[in-house]
């Protein structure tokens, strides 16, 4: 039965490989992703969710249930190895199982297994929480999510320049740096599918933009690498919004109704005029929502200031007046 499994698999990568050069290898997208509950212990949930988009191709979910941020972490299968982007937010394998499921969506056991690389889109916890799940596991590799180990793993030389490539066997992998939301970012365009995984660079929810220079030079980066290339979709870190664009509440665990992962070629080519058009603190630009978070909340700090100063000023305004008219009564008695 191995053997015929690992036959298949072999002539399933070699068909795909073959095709590669003419058009992006077939896969569906046509998924329901968990919603997650209004309550979450009366409600038990499955820690993850799997989505095959092709034999050689998976998409992963953390619950909402487990983790508001219920990330996306993305399997490709080369014939000589496989590469995971991303680990999530949920550390404790008893809680998420992602090693043990990952491992077990690979050809082969034991010693025979398909080696594993894991990389990350940024260093943020809920992309990484989950590396200590692969560390040790026989023949898998976890990059560091640190700055100097991105550049030096994809030997970027003249960061924030230039494009990396990961051989899978029959399969490569292009990376993009596209620091703006983290300056460690980087974005993946796999050959085979036409597949452009985003990270939290672009998806359909909150564009956190930690420094707007960088971001706009990503986004023409990333626009100008796919304006002559096949892209079947865009598939990013995170949903936070429903189908009409509304987003969800910050922290929430159900989303009901919720958009669809993949965004277009066409909007990721929109998005350099969307970002020229970000004011530093929150800008909507038709879908896009991009904010500050640091700038929002310094924002909000300061109004949560301004009035509770207000409101203490008030309070001592009424008490001295109080004062005063009793001071008033007092002596006209």
């Amino acid at each position: 039965m191995k053997l015929c499994f690992s036959t298949l698999f072999g002539v399933t990568l070699l068909i795909s490989s073959l095709s590669a050069s003419s058009q992006p290898a077939n896969g569906s997208l046509d998924v329901r992703w968990n919603e997650g509950s209004k309550d979450c212990k009366a409600n038990p949930q499955p820690p993850l969710q799997v989505h095959a988009y092709n034999p050689q191709t998976f998409i992963l979910r953390e619950n909402l249930c487990a983790t508001f941020e219920a990330p996306f972490m993305y399997l490709l299968v080369g014939s000589t190895r496989a590469l995971l982007v991303d680990t999530g937010d949920v550390a404790n394998p008893d809680q998420m199982p992602l090693e043990k499921t990952v491992m077990g969506l690979l050809p082969q056991d034991g010693p025979a297994k398909l080696p594993l690389l894991v990389v990350h889109s940024h260093r943020h916890l809920d992309h990484r929480a989950g590396d200590g799940q692969f560390q040790g596991v026989p023949n898998v590799q976890v990059v560091g999510y640190d700055l100097e180990s991105v550049k030096r793993y994809y030997n970027f030389t003249d960061w924030p320049n230039g494009v990396a490539h990961i051989d899978l066997g029959n399969r490569i992998v292009d990376v993009i740096p596209t620091p703006g939301h983290n300056e460690t970012h980087v974005a993946f365009y796999d050959e085979n599918t036409g597949l452009f995984f985003s990270g939290d660079f672009l998806m359909p929810g909150r564009l956190l933009i930690d420094d707007t220079d960088a971001d706009l030079a990503s986004a023409k980066r990333a626009a100008a690498f796919v304006q002559d290339r096949p892209v079947t979709a865009v598939l990013g870190g995170h949903i936070e919004v429903n189908a009409a664009g509304e987003t969800f509440t910050w922290e929430s665990q159900y989303h009901p109704d919720e958009h669809v992962l993949q965004l277009t070629k066409d909007d990721l080519l929109a998005l350099p005029a969307a970002v020229s058009s970000f004011n530093g603190f929150y800008t909507t630009s038709g879908k896009f929502i991009m904010m500050n978070s640091v700038r929002v909340l310094i924002a909000q700090a300061i109004g949560a200031a301004v009035v509770l100063v207000a409101v203490i000023l008030a309070v001592v305004f009424y008490i001295r007046r109080r004062r005063l008219k009793r001071k008033l009564l007092a002596r006209s008695s």
